[in-house]
């Protein structure tokens, strides 16, 4: 006897039964879901506060302790001069392919401001070989990049070593990192300029700009040999304090930990404000970072252009000459009165007063020459040297970075 699928919505002719409340299970479902999305919004937020308040519980040990680690992982500049091999001009152009790879895995700022200083302090501890000089800096920023950036966008050996078209095997990477690890004592805390630059925004509302621009001084002060040695607290501050200068903005107040920068670090850094490198150029050129080169281009110009005139010479006032009445001769009779070319209000107790008294200051005294203020940034570098720079780059990358071709 063939069985008949029975149901509670009557008799049915086939063994399914077609369900009509699917619907229903769906908003059930995208409620739920809406639900824990809400609840891991809510975590987040608390998470957040609890982090905040506990920062602010033990913001000044936090302060103590960077800044005892940025004084214990500064590198040696004199131990850098003595290198055999390597020189600073060649710092730079390695620099440059750092920026260029950090940009390409898309890696916090903090992680090339480490890179950078895992590579110096290594410089100021072993004897680099200019052929090894490129591997040192892709294994400071592998282990930069393995220190505090996102798991998913460290780089790989076989990528770096696309990068420096295979001039090293991927056996070399790993014996450099582990090399550079056990030179500096696994000490890789450094405390950065981007974390001092955190510190001091916070005391402040947001500015993407004003950020960005800091950056961007930051990392011009990168490929100076004077700021090598700089803490990264100092550093921090004062390029905060030019970039609000350049963009106008207000200064912070001196009671706050931002306003205490150093003003020769200041004027340090916008004397390299002209001459940055191509490549940062470039970098800070996009809109997701404002802009800021060309922020800082425009700048220098106007800066340009107020310094020559200030420096021309000052136009000279007017001059003014009378000449005197000639007497007329009673030989010809009595003459018709002509009126005064000058007018009576200018006849004052019998002097002739000049048509022309301004009532500026600066045309007080004709021969009184001002003296002119300083201008604050020097002229513009010449042609000669940008091309200068440009054969020295060319020299740089043939001879050093390339060994295989010498």
């Amino acid at each position: 006897m063939e069985y008949q699928a029975q149901s509670r919505y009557g008799h049915c002719e086939s063994y399914f039964v077609e369900a009509h409340d699917d619907g229903i299970y769906a908003m059930r479902a995208e409620a739920r879901e809406r639900q824990r999305a809400i609840a891991r919004m809510q975590q987040r937020a608390l998470g957040e506060e609890l982090s905040r308040l506990t920062a602010d519980e033990y913001q000044e040990d936090i302060m103590e302790h960077m800044i005892h680690m940025e004084s214990q992982t500064l590198p040696d500049v004199n131990s850098i001069d003595i290198q055999t091999e390597i020189q600073w001009f060649m710092r730079p152009y390695l620099l440059d392919f750092l920026v260029e790879a950090h940009a390409a895995f898309q890696l916090l700022p903090e992680t090339l401001f480490l890179a950078v200083n895992l590579l110096d302090r290594y410089c100021s501890r072993r004897v680099v070989y200019k052929r090894h000089y490129q591997l040192v800096g892709c294994a400071a920023l592998l282990i930069a990049a393995k220190y505090g950036d996102k798991k998913d966008r460290v780089p790989t050996v076989r990528e770096l070593k696309s990068m420096c078209c295979s001039l090293y095997d991927d056996e070399m990477f790993t014996q450099m990192e582990w090399h550079v690890l056990q030179t500096l004592n696994w000490v890789i805390g450094h405390t950065t300029v981007d974390a001092f630059l955190q510190i001091a925004l916070a005391e402040a509302p947001y500015d993407a700009e004003v950020e960005h621009m800091t950056l961007y001084i930051a990392e011009i002060a990168l490929f100076q040999k004077e700021f090598v040695s700089t803490r990264p607290s100092v550093l921090a501050r004062s390029a905060l304090a030019l970039a609000r200068c350049v963009l106008s903005r207000p200064q912070a107040r001196t009671s706050e930990w931002a306003g205490a920068y150093d003003p020769q670090t200041v004027i340090g850094l916008s004397n390299h404000l002209y001459q940055p490198s191509p490549v940062l150029s470039r970098k800070y050129a996009s809109l997701h970072l404002s802009n800021v080169s060309a922020i800082v281009d425009e700048f220098l110009q106007r800066q340009a252009q107020i310094a020559r005139r200030q420096a021309a010479p000052p136009t000279p006032p007017p001059t003014v000459t009378l000449e005197a009445p000639q007497p007329v001769s009673e030989a010809y009779g009595p003459q018709t009165p002509q009126k005064n070319p000058y007018g009576a209000a200018m006849v004052q107790n019998g002097c002739l007063t000049p048509p022309i008294t301004p009532e500026s200051e600066q045309f007080g005294h004709a021969n009184v020459v001002k003296s002119q203020p300083v201008p604050m940034y020097p002229s513009t570098p010449t042609p000669e040297h940008s091309l200068n720079m440009q054969h020295q780059s060319q020299y740089f990358h043939n001879t050093y970075l390339h060994p295989q071709h010498m």
